[in-house]
């Protein structure tokens, strides 16, 4: 049995917590962190990927016999999904803690999921990939927040971006399953995609397991009056640590904080915290994750529409030009994000939106010339979205480290489901408008060159009021809620823990 939990207490303590964290070498612990946590995004990649796979073939009369439209709601009910589950339990995850909140919204993905692949009729089906959409959504605003508060300040920038970037290996995973299991020479039309959306939940079942061993985030117990309960859980990770003989360096007294849980946050003091306290940090969010959003979605829902109306590639070999993209994508953060933590925030941010969108602009021009086929258009979108990729990743990073620790996983929310609204609802139609029939490419390079623009007004924005957080303790790039100010000579409630 788990030990008790310590009562919530409003007194005033002195703690080393964030310190005690933020000094320890990065270990198995934090490999276990980024496994049991990083497979979130490796979920929804793949739902995304599965989800737009199976459309074409549920229209099919031997599947559920679907219209064009119908079988796009599909796709359109998961996101609405995602932006539910991300504001309530986004609120859930401050109120109630980390730890509850990443077990209960991927227990719900892998239940909803599931049951989806045993439907019997459309209805059936939105109901369960709404269902399954508010697990994922929720997952987000849960994990981003654990990440951020149980890695070193240190590694906190590469660590995040990476496992943000993670959602592509689960788009990489759907694109390939389907080949096989949407295949009808292998399976019957009417089994494989049913199959296809097991896949999360076999995968969800192994992770769940390894979740039950990631403690709750101390900080969030520190400030949420249940510093005894704090303190026992660093000591139990620093014991584990020590006994696989890692060597730890004492911390000084002078980087202890004071501390005092304040109640629940009400909407009231997030908005004044928000929009008074923060406003700069506020639009940045809402710059980074609004324009990311509209150029993934704008390119990644017509990429095939591109390759089918203006190259004439089979609806059925579009996977294999979709296999590249998303290797440019995964491997954008994995080999970019340590530039996070070292080169700064606001430089590689400003340096990866800005290159996507040249980038991206100079593949327009050439589109509109007519000179790209397939496999160059290819080349380009997976160079693009190399940079592209980090520079995304990083916005989900931003918005979770500049907020204080009792918002922050409902600023995460907040601004996340701003930009599925924006970016995963308008800019897919209305660049699925800009295909037409393939016969005339200016609309789209117009389109083409809206994307680079607004990527590269997001690197600019984030130049002039991006934070320097590489390195920082989370507490200094926000001041936590909870934390006391007292005058020169107050003494302290209680002496910290060594």
């Amino acid at each position: 049995m788990s030990p008790r939990k310590d009562s919530t207490s409003r007194d005033a303590v002195r703690t080393l917590v964030p310190a005690r964290m933020d000094r320890l070498p990065w270990t198995r612990f934090h490999w276990l962190i980024v496994v049991g946590l990083g497979v979130s995004w490796i979920l929804d990649g793949l739902e995304i990927q599965i989800a737009s796979s199976v459309s074409p073939v549920l229209q099919h009369h031997s599947t559920l016999g679907l219209s064009t439209a119908e079988a796009g709601l599909i796709g359109s009910v998961y996101l609405g999904g995602e932006v539910v589950g991300a504001l309530v339990f986004g609120r859930l995850t401050d109120w109630l803690g980390r730890k509850r909140l990443f077990i209960w919204t991927l227990g719900i993905y892998l239940i909803a999921s599931g049951i989806s692949g045993l439907s019997p009729t459309l209805w059936f089906l939105l109901l369960f990939r709404f269902i399954a959409g508010t697990g994922i959504g929720g997952e987000y605003t849960a994990i981003n927040s654990a990440i951020d508060e149980l890695i070193p300040s240190r590694y906190r920038g590469r660590a995040d971006i990476a496992i943000n970037g993670t959602y592509w290996a689960g788009a990489l995973i759907g694109s390939v399953g389907t080949l096989f299991l949407l295949n009808p020479h292998l399976l019957p039309i009417n089994l494989g995609w049913r199959i296809g959306f097991f896949i999360g939940p076999v995968l969800g079942l192994i992770i769940i397991y390894i979740r039950r061993h990631i403690p709750e985030s101390p900080r969030w117990l520190m400030t949420h009056g249940r510093q005894a309960e704090a303190e026992r859980t660093v000591d139990e990770i620093e014991a584990d640590l020590k006994s696989h003989g890692v060597k730890l360096e004492p911390v000084s007294e002078d980087q202890a904080i004071e501390v005092a849980y304040r109640g629940q946050v009400s909407y009231l003091q997030i908005a004044r915290t928000m929009f008074r306290d923060y406003p700069s940090r506020s639009a940045l969010g809402f710059s980074m994750m609004v324009t990311q959003s509209f150029l993934y979605n704008a390119i990644f829902f017509s990429y095939a529409l591109v390759l089918t109306h203006f190259y004439k590639i089979t609806a059925d070999h579009t996977a294999y030009f979709f296999i590249p993209f998303a290797l440019g994508n995964l491997a954008g953060p994995l080999l970019l994000g340590r530039f996070f933590d070292t080169v700064g925030r606001r430089r590689m941010i400003m340096f990866t939106y800005c290159i996507s969108g040249v980038i991206l602009a100079i593949s327009g021009a050439l589109f509109d010339a007519g000179v790209l086929n397939a496999v160059t258009q290819t080349i380009f979108w997976c160079v693009t979205f190399f940079f592209a990729s980090a520079g995304a990743s990083s916005a989900y990073l931003t918005v979770s480290e500049i907020f204080p620790l009792e918002l922050r996983a409902q600023a995460i929310s907040f601004f996340f489901a701003i930009s599925q609204l924006v970016g995963g609802v308008g800019a897919p139609v209305l660049f699925a408008a800009l295909v037409g029939t393939g016969h005339n490419p200016g609309p789209l390079t117009i389109g083409y060159y809206v994307g680079a623009s607004v990527m590269f007004a997001g690197g600019i924005i984030a130049w002039f009021i991006g934070v320097n957080a590489e390195r920082q303790p989370l507490e200094s790039v926000a001041r936590p809620l909870s934390v006391v100010d007292r005058p020169p000579g107050d003494p302290a409630h209680q002496g910290a823990r060594a």
